[in-house]
């Protein structure tokens, strides 16, 4: 009785860990549209982040900039023990004389320790609008900053399309091979039999085996390929590398649209992130050549202060407020400031150049995109057309060759055109989608 019960407990423990081992699996697999991978891609992109931090980073700096505004205070004060000092005050002491009338000696005081303590407060009224034109300066920074941040955010798309790509012709090779396959064992099973009975030569059959072979090292191939491609898609999206990641293929939309290469380049040049950057960036620069042609004129600020000091038997101050309007200039600023101009204007003369060439390379980029969409929405007719041709082909073909008008020979090529056909326009499928989209990155309009 109780060896019953333990085979039953046994049986139950097993099966309850088939069934959680099968919900596991399950979980593992996760089927996504390119535009959730997108988010997903977006949220955990470690490109991203190190954006933000640039972006933080530039907003700090403002905010160093205009701090510059306020006012400087600053405050020190010491205690020192002093060593017998000579002491010979030339103010006389009224308050005690000797009996000939003349003043006490000073070499009676004994200072052996000093205490005092300063505060400065200082204002700038004007700085030769070096801080405005700083403040100014830093904000084009920031706002450059930010658009570079914008312009990695639509390269992690457009990288996140190119993997989502990857993987959709992966699993599609997987699907399209192992159907090929299976048509295949079941030629060799019916070769096999007509062999056995007479009513095929071996040679044929080989033929067919060997194909079934090949078929199934491809297989292989695309079933690694597939692997990782799941495997670094979802790392990409900050899934558990184990995740095997379903490409959904009704997200592989087919693009039309009727704008000519001119529109592009116009929304290209209105729109990308990059260009806008250097435009602020050219503005930075201009904001900065000001700022140091200000260290030719002086500086001016509103200035206060409180000074307290305590010598025993020797002094005491308190109550020392000072106040007032205090100029700086550094005559040397005359002859040094010119070299600083020079080498920040050089640096705007890079930017400017740096702004022709982005120009002629949007333009050659856009090209280049609008020919490729064309292209692959060629290739796209194309391909289907040769599905279907192959498909007809290899119906044609297979009432041949059962009527012995064909070799078998020609039965296994328009069986791999077949196949080959329906992988061209799965992989094309792709290729049209992913240069579409490249084309909205490089105008500047991929979100």
């Amino acid at each position: 009785m109780r060896t019953s019960i333990y085979k039953a407990g046994m049986l139950t423990a097993v099966m309850l860990i088939a069934a959680a081992g099968m919900r596991a699996n399950a979980q593992d697999a996760r089927k996504l549209t390119v535009d959730e991978a997108v988010q997903m891609s977006i949220q955990n992109s470690k490109q991203l982040r190190i954006s933000k931090a640039k972006v933080d980073e530039a907003t700090a700096t403002l905010h160093e900039a205009r701090d510059n505004k306020l006012p400087d205070v600053k405050a020190s004060g010491a205690y020192l023990r002093i060593d017998n000092p000579n002491v010979d005050l030339k103010v006389k002491l009224g308050s005690s004389s000797t009996t000939t009338g003349e003043p006490q000696k000073s070499s009676t005081i004994k200072v052996d320790q000093a205490l005092y303590g300063i505060v400065n407060v200082s204002l700038p009224l004007f700085s030769g609008l070096r801080i405005h034109y700083g403040i100014e300066s830093a904000k084009y920074l920031e706002k450059a900053a930010q658009l570079d941040a914008d312009n990695d955010r639509q390269a992690v798309i457009e990288n996140t399309i190119n993997a989502y790509s990857n993987l959709y012709k992966a699993k599609k090779s997987v699907e399209l091979v192992n159907e090929n396959l299976s048509r295949s064992k079941q030629r060799v099973s019916d070769f096999s039999s007509m062999e056995q009975n007479g009513l095929m030569a071996r040679n044929d059959l080989l033929k067919a085996q060997l194909e079934s072979s090949n078929i199934e090292l491809s297989l292989l191939d695309a079933e690694n390929n597939y692997k990782i491609a799941s495997i670094n898609m979802a790392l990409m999206l900050g899934m558990p590398e184990n995740t095997e990641i379903m490409p959904d293929s009704a997200s592989l939309e087919q693009m039309q649209d009727s704008k000519n290469i001119t529109d592009w380049e116009q929304g290209a040049l209105q729109n990308r992130k990059d260009i806008q950057a250097l435009n602020y960036r050219h503005k930075a620069a201009n904001a900065h050549i000001r700022s140091i042609k200000g260290e030719y004129y002086p500086g001016i600020a509103l200035t206060g202060g409180y000074i307290a000091a305590d010598i025993p038997n020797l002094l005491t101050i308190t109550n020392a407020i000072n106040g007032g309007i205090g100029l700086q200039y550094n005559i040397g600023s005359l002859w040094k400031t010119g070299a600083k101009v020079a080498q920040a204007r050089a640096r705007e003369q890079q930017i400017e150049a740096n702004e022709a060439m982005l120009d002629d390379q949007v333009r050659i980029q856009i090209s280049q995109a609008y020919q490729n969409y064309l292209l692959n929405q060629k290739k796209t007719e194309v391909y289907n057309k040769a599905v279907e041709q192959a498909n007809e082909n290899y119906k044609i073909t297979k009432n041949k060759y059962d009527n012995s008008l064909v070799t078998t020979t020609d039965l296994l090529d328009a069986d791999l055109a077949q196949l080959q056909a329906k992988l061209n326009y799965e992989y094309s499928k792709a290729d049209a989608f992913v240069a579409y989209k490249r084309l909205l990155q490089t105008a500047g309009m991929l979100n």
